[in-house]
């Protein structure tokens, strides 16, 4: 898997990560019943810490100086957000949820640009929230804020994991941050899904959800993190919100109304809007405070230390 993601193309890694994701979301929507979200969150990151474990086979000594501190940021953001999100997921259509958390992209993008008309691609996403609460599904205060909390959380997830992806090569440090969130997550899992979290049912549906929510798009993300800026990934996951909003629709039923959907479209628009300026900016003036030293380093550096 590592040779066939080092030949793709970012904006093939991107959009590759982004189906797997809201794919693998809806079908864990599927398990709530009998684990709840918390249960899921769980199964979906111990499963990914497994594959994962046995893909890279990674070693906490075997690291880089600084490499564990980003490894437990990165491991943290993921754990916190996964469990916001699925908790979003629960009380709003996937659709909103995910129109929502991308939020965070959206900030980044919006950051590292200065122009005036970064106001413009601020009230245009915020009327997108705005419109979002008008008609169709109604929309729980609670899931919006979980969802803000899982926003919050994915933009520091992107910053970290670009630096931990330009630190270590291949998939090591991935697979330590999914391990490290697994095990944040285990209390909240254990204390919500019970003796159900054994289940073989539960378990092959877990691990599907594993595979498509986690191992793929985050194996995708990474690799795709060490190619481009966290501005430019910002950009290219701006179909998330919709991709969410069709899955939702396909696999669980979810409708939103023309007034919701149109509300999806103005937070991808502007997303694309203020990540363009950000990176016209980068053009006239050099490269971005985003991207940091660790960008305009000549490579990543080996994952053993000696």
């Amino acid at each position: 898997m590592g040779r066939a993601l080092e030949k793709a193309p970012a904006p093939g890694l991107v959009c590759g990560g982004i189906v797997g994701l809201q794919g693998g979301a809806a079908l864990s929507v599927r398990l709530y019943p009998a684990v709840g979200p918390a249960g899921v969150v769980m199964l979906r990151l111990v499963i990914a810490a497994v594959v994962l474990g046995a893909l890279w086979r990674p070693g906490w000594h075997r690291q880089p100086r600084g490499t564990l501190g980003l490894v437990a940021a990165a491991g943290t953001l993921l754990a916190v957000h996964h469990l916001a999100y699925y908790e979003a997921v629960g009380r709003i259509p996937l659709g909103a949820a995910t129109t929502l958390e991308f939020l965070g992209p959206f900030a980044i993008a919006l950051a590292t640009s200065r122009r005036p008309a970064d106001l413009v691609w601020s009230l245009l996403a915020a009327t997108g929230v705005l419109l979002l609460g008008e008609g169709g599904v109604p929309i729980s205060l609670p899931g919006i804020g979980l969802a803000a909390l899982a926003a919050g959380c994915w933009a520091g997830y992107i910053l970290v994991s670009a630096r931990l992806a330009r630190r270590v090569s291949g998939g090591g440090g991935l697979a330590l941050a999914v391990a490290w969130g697994a095990l944040l997550s285990l209390p909240y899992g254990i204390a919500q899904g019970g003796s159900r979290l054994l289940d073989p049912g539960v378990l092959l549906l877990a691990a599907a959800v594993a595979v498509l929510s986690s191992v793929l798009p985050y194996s995708c993300n990474l690799e795709a993190l060490r190619r481009i800026p966290p501005r430019v990934f910002g950009i290219l996951t701006s179909l998330e919100p919709a991709v969410g909003a069709v899955a939702g629709l396909l696999l669980l039923g979810q409708r939103l109304g023309p007034v919701q959907w149109l509300g999806i479209a103005a937070v991808a628009a502007a997303s694309i809007g203020a990540g363009r300026a950000a990176c016209a900016d980068t053009e006239q003036g050099g490269a971005g405070a985003a991207d940091g030293p660790a960008h305009r380093s000549a490579g990543p550096q080996r994952e053993e230390a000696g």
